[in-house]
């Protein structure tokens, strides 16, 4: 299985590298949710937590908030 990375024009998927495949060829398409840039970082780890609690999900934010300032310049 090949990953191949690609976008809609309203009626095709119009792939963003070359492709190499057969014509007719059977393909799986995921479609991944709109780009989070706009999203402020609580709202993107909302939409990627799922169903957790609010204690987990507090725990992991002070989690991410802690990483941020030690870690701030190495990502």
């Amino acid at each position: 299985m090949v990953a191949i990375k690609a976008h809609f024009d309203g009626y095709a998927f119009i792939p963003e590298v070359p492709v190499s495949a057969e014509v007719n060829q059977k393909a799986i398409i995921t479609l991944l949710k709109p780009e989070h840039s706009k999203m402020s970082k609580k709202e993107r780890l909302l939409s990627l937590a799922g169903s957790i609690s609010r204690e987990d999900y507090l725990e992991i934010e002070k989690v991410l908030e802690e990483t941020e300032k030690v870690y701030q310049n190495d990502w």
